[in-house]
This record gives structure tokens, sequence and C-alpha cells, in this order.
């Protein structure tokens, strides 16, 4: 497989799986919508490869968005509405790609699986 898509969650917020899930896919489909459309297309031809990663905290997403924009990676952070878990607002998870994966580990190889 030569593309994948990264997701990566906020490990200080201790989400319950199911809100995990949910952030997790809403991360997904975000920046697909951003993603260059031949990636895009390779990537569903391999199998859609996703990796979900975590991160310290909000300041982390951020830093990882910046330097995934610094690389011309797509990349968008999920910002909860606030309903069931968590205040309104609350920044939750980044999602990058699908980009090539030699271009991805530069920006995530750093970051543990969730």
């Amino acid at each position: 497989m030569d593309f994948k898509q990264c997701i990566v969650i906020r490990e200080d917020l201790k989400l319950s799986s199911g809100k995990l899930a949910v952030q997790v896919a809403h991360a997904a489909v975000m920046v697909l919508e951003m993603a260059d459309r031949e990636c895009v297309a390779r990537w569903k031809r391999e199998g859609q490869k996703k990796v979900v990663l975590k991160a310290k905290d909000a300041e982390a997403l951020y830093r990882l968005r910046a330097e995934a924009d610094q690389l011309g990676i797509p990349a968008a952070i999920v910002v909860d509405a606030g309903l069931t878990e968590i205040p309104p607002g609350t920044v939750t998870a980044l999602g990058l790609g699908p980009v090539a994966n030699k271009q991805m580990d530069k920006l995530t190889g750093r970051l543990s699986l969730v």
C-alpha cells in the first residue's frame, strides 16, 4: 500500500469508545473532502488504509496541523458541538490525508497508536 489517511485523537480527553469512534469518523470525512482527487482514487483502490494515532492535547493537534500545512498534507481539525460528553467547541481530533505513506510518515512517524 502506498497511501494512507491518519486520524489523531487527543489522549487527554479520555473519550468513551463510542465518542472516540464518532470523532474519528468526523475527521476522516472532513479531511477526505479536502484531499487531492487522484490521491483519494489511488487510496480507495488500495483499500483505504487508515491509522488512528494519539497526541497529548489540543495544542499538539494544532502543531501537527501547522506541520501538515508546510508539507502539503490535507488537514482538518474536528471541533465538537458539545451535545454529549464534552463542552461545545472542544477540539477533539485531526484528520490527515490520504497522501503517500512516505509523506505521511514524515509527519506522524513519531506518534503512538491509540
